[in-house]
């Protein structure tokens, strides 16, 4: 079951707080990036979630697994020099991430009323308390 949600709107959140009412999912894995909003979703559905980066760690959120930002963001400098420097675009070589992180925030986790296994905090690169 999957729910697609268009852009980060007011409407697109009450339409997407109406499925999830309706479906009754036990998680939402959120694969592309929605803004501040569907952390607060979430945690008013009380539903875990995992979500594409620590952006949403940061903000209350589960969990997330994703690309490292700072690495990623390293990688658009060395193209967007590249590229000003006279090398045409599609010379450059598509960049696959290498290095990834996986964040826990407890605060999100009790205030689910979750205990996580000590073997997952173990696997988190950032445990927020």
């Amino acid at each position: 079951m999957g729910v697609s949600v268009e852009e980060p709107s007011p409407e697109e959140y009450r339409r997407l707080s109406a499925a999830l009412v309706e479906q009754t999912p036990d998680a939402i894995v959120l694969a592309g990036g929605l803004g501040a909003g569907i952390v607060q979703l979430a945690a008013n559905q009380r539903l875990p979630a995992i979500y594409p980066s620590r952006f949403y760690t940061d903000l209350g959120g589960l969990m997330a697994y994703g690309s490292d930002a700072n690495e990623t963001a390293r990688q658009i400098a060395n193209d967007v020099h590249q590229i000003l420097g006279g090398v045409k675009p599609g010379d450059i070589a598509i960049y696959q991430a290498t290095k990834f992180e996986f964040v826990i925030n407890l605060k999100a986790a009790d205030s689910l009323g979750l205990t996580l296994p000590r073997s997952l905090l173990a696997l988190a690169d950032e445990v927020i308390e």
